[in-house]
């Protein structure tokens, strides 16, 4: 996808996500709704989901896309760097990655967006893997965490 396409998509799903997020349901439907309409609009998304923080372990919420490792091991991988650092991180290869932690051998790139509550604390992170390596830019980064701003 061209990027000056990118943008303007991630505007079209922001504006769709600001409706339905107004409608009856609590967290995790809300997170449910963003990780179905994000996984179905874009084309480069091969998993798309939510890794919630629940007693400080980080396990799988809602997601779209193969099975998801339920437990993500403290403090390795790019989730856990994305709590750690406090910011979202972009992945142009998995691989090279340290201590990345492969919970579906056909992903190649990453992005990984902090899920903050209305105090600003980290509770979890929007996770998007792709199986095209460099898929994600900072139009992806800028996207995402307006999306999750609706959270």
């Amino acid at each position: 996808m061209k990027d000056n396409n990118k943008a303007g998509r991630y505007q079209r799903i922001f504006d769709q996500l600001q409706k339905l997020l107004q409608l009856p349901g609590n967290d995790i439907s809300r997170m449910a709704t963003v990780a179905a309409l994000l996984h179905q609009k874009m084309d480069h998304f091969f998993w798309t989901g939510f890794y919630l923080l629940d007693n400080g372990e980080l396990i799988a919420g809602p997601y779209q896309g193969p099975v998801a490792c339920q437990l993500l091991k403290k403090h390795t991988g790019v989730c856990w760097a994305a709590i750690d650092r406090g910011e979202s991180i972009l992945v142009p290869n998995v691989h090279d990655f340290p201590g990345h932690i492969a919970c579906d051998s056909r992903s190649n790139s990453e992005i990984v967006v902090p899920l903050r509550n209305k105090e600003g604390e980290i509770t979890g992170v929007l996770d998007v893997d792709s199986k095209d390596l460099n898929a994600f830019d900072e139009y992806d980064r800028q996207g995402l965490e307006k999306i999750l701003s609706l959270l």
